[in-house]
């Protein structure tokens, strides 16, 4: 790498420390009590937690350090390597079932989910394949197809786990790449609603699906079964009012939000921390992805351009989809909060997305 470069972006590597900084005091707050009670140990998710922001801040400082043209010439590898883990995982006796999704290969309580790491592997595809002056997007047959059928041939074998919450935000970071990189409204109009006409069915075919979108337009109709996660939520946000109860002081991580360490940890936090919490990590979010598009405008390489767009349309689309569930606004599809919630894969695959965009910044004007 060039020694002259400037070092990386400073705010939004503060950003990134200060929202991990949050995620591991969350987790061992949110997860103390249900760690104890399945585990006989308060400590088990942060102990954890700590390991993988281990593994993933040291994944952050080696793509940083990488020249992010790098990532261009082993795109399609990458690629390769995540279709061919996306295949592994559903065969019966391989892939491992948890959550009623066969998603995970590993051993025990230890493992990768492959569909976490497709989304960076079809970011970086897509950005090589579609900042090459040889490809024309605004081509809907040979220009904007092609790679929409890449695409949906990865969001086919996500939905065989079934794992449709992570499929969507893939989806979504791409179709911001695909749109940033020149395809036409009037195409992405008529694919997007043949979209939702798919998305319509998916949710008729399988009745779990079916349920969410009933559970979310009125929770209350059925509040012991599908409505459930969604109001033990607003009842942990609720009494959190301006201030919070206190760090630790939530009532609803005993036992009534489901997995809080996870995908509703954010309700927790509102409730120990209040509204003012809740909008300091929002602060937090839309510092960074103001940071990330801000670099993707001024970045002269279009491959860096619509890398950056597609990592930061990776982290915003998940937020805005796991608070969106969290506040009753969206039916619940099992995604984590960024650099918050508890996970292995995650926040691994997470930091390692944000250290290639720190390495970008290095290159912004």
């Amino acid at each position: 790498m060039n020694k002259t470069r400037p070092a990386p972006d400073l705010w939004l590597f503060l950003c990134i420390l200060s929202l991990l900084i949050v995620g591991m005091i969350m987790v061992y707050s949110a997860g103390s009590v249900l760690a104890f009670h399945e585990y006989g140990d308060s400590f088990y998710f942060v102990k954890r937690q700590l390991l993988f922001a281990g593994l993933g801040l040291a994944a952050m400082f080696f793509t940083a350090s990488i020249d992010f043209r790098v990532w261009k010439k082993y795109a399609q590898i990458i690629l390769i390597v995540c279709f061919a883990l996306l295949v592994i995982v559903l065969i019966p006796g391989v892939g491992v079932v948890r959550g009623g999704a066969r998603s995970w290969l590993g051993i025990s309580s230890f493992g990768i989910q492959p569909s976490e790491f497709m989304k960076l592997g079809m970011i970086l595809f897509l950005s090589k394949w579609l900042s090459s002056e040889e490809w024309d997007i605004t081509k809907f047959g040979r220009g904007l197809m092609p790679p929409l059928g890449l695409l949906g041939l990865a969001f086919g074998l996500i939905m065989l786990q079934p794992d449709l919450g992570t499929g969507t935000v893939m989806m979504g970071a791409s179709m911001m790449i695909i749109f940033t990189a020149g395809a036409r409204l009037s195409h992405l109009g008529m694919l997007g609603l043949a979209g939702a006409a798919g998305f319509v069915g998916l949710i008729l075919a399988a009745p779990y699906r079916l349920k969410r979108i009933t559970a979310f337009l009125d929770p209350w109709s059925d509040p012991l079964g599908a409505g459930y996660q969604i109001i033990q939520s607003l009842y942990a946000i609720g009494p959190g009012g301006l201030g919070g109860l206190g760090l630790g002081m939530s009532r609803q991580k005993y036992s009534y939000v489901p997995e809080p360490q996870t995908d509703f940890i954010f309700s927790i936090l509102a409730e120990e921390l209040g509204f003012i919490g809740g909008l300091i990590v929002l602060l937090l979010f839309l510092i960074l992805v103001w940071r990330g598009m801000r670099i993707a405008m001024t970045i002269p390489d279009r491959f860096g351009s619509l890398l950056a767009v597609g990592i930061i349309g990776m982290v915003a689309v998940q937020v805005v989809i796991n608070i969106g569930v969290v506040i009753g606004l969206m039916p619940v599809t099992g995604i984590t909060l960024p650099l918050i919630s508890y996970g292995g894969s995650s926040l691994t695959l997470m930091l390692t997305a944000l250290g290639i965009l720190l390495n970008l910044s290095r290159y912004a004007r």
